[in-house]
């Protein structure tokens, strides 16, 4: 997982509320063996209709989602995050996230930020009147900032959580940081217990 210190820029305005899993990327998707190719699957049952936000060009490099709230509730599955993730999304902006799918979000490199009601439909008004306004999400002092706006919010993100991102720590990772003691360990187990071949 790479590091994440700071995520900025242009947003797509998804101002559907109760969005699940399977809405996120669709379990025909789930088949696949390989890690790749999910952001062809990305809500790819609403964008069918050429008037969803995701069509519209003006939306097309953005790297910051804002939905509404209760963002990836439902079933557990680490898909939607790598779908969200393989269309060049680097954060995604909510009132509320599926706990499931936040937990999954934070051990992938994928920033949620959780936002006041009032603020995330502010949010999702101005992104679609202006497509071009720039958003920061500064993951070291676990800000959101909207320049243009002077919207400056503190969001909640744990220490474990903030540390796994600025280090670009996944699970592995975290374990990892722990060699010196696992060798050691299986240095000096005793002989009669099984070994790592």
């Amino acid at each position: 997982m790479k590091a994440v210190r700071i995520v900025q820029g242009t947003a797509v305005p998804l101002d559907r509320s109760d969005v699940d899993t399977d809405q996120i990327i669709p379990s025909d998707w789930l088949k696949q063996v390989e890690r790749t190719g999910f952001e062809k699957g990305l809500f790819s049952e609403w964008r069918d209709d050429p008037a969803f936000v995701m069509n519209d060009e003006r939306f097309a490099h953005a790297t910051i989602l804002v939905a509404g709230p209760n963002f990836g509730t439902g079933s557990s599955r680490e898909h939607a995050v790598w779908a969200i993730q393989q269309h060049g999304f680097e954060a995604v902006v909510s009132p509320r996230f599926g706990d499931i799918f936040r937990n999954n979000a934070t051990k992938n490199g994928l920033v949620p930020v959780v936002v006041p009601a009032e603020l995330g439909a502010r949010l999702l008004a101005a992104v679609e009147a202006d497509p071009t306004l720039e958003l920061v999400v500064d993951v070291d002092r676990r800000v959101l900032e909207v320049p243009a706006l002077g919207i400056v919010e503190p969001f909640p993100l744990d220490d474990s959580v903030r540390h796994r991102f600025l280090e670009g720590l996944d699970d592995i990772g975290i374990t990892m940081q722990q060699e010196p003691e696992i060798t050691a360990f299986e240095r000096d187990r005793p002989a009669w217990m099984p070994v790592a071949r």
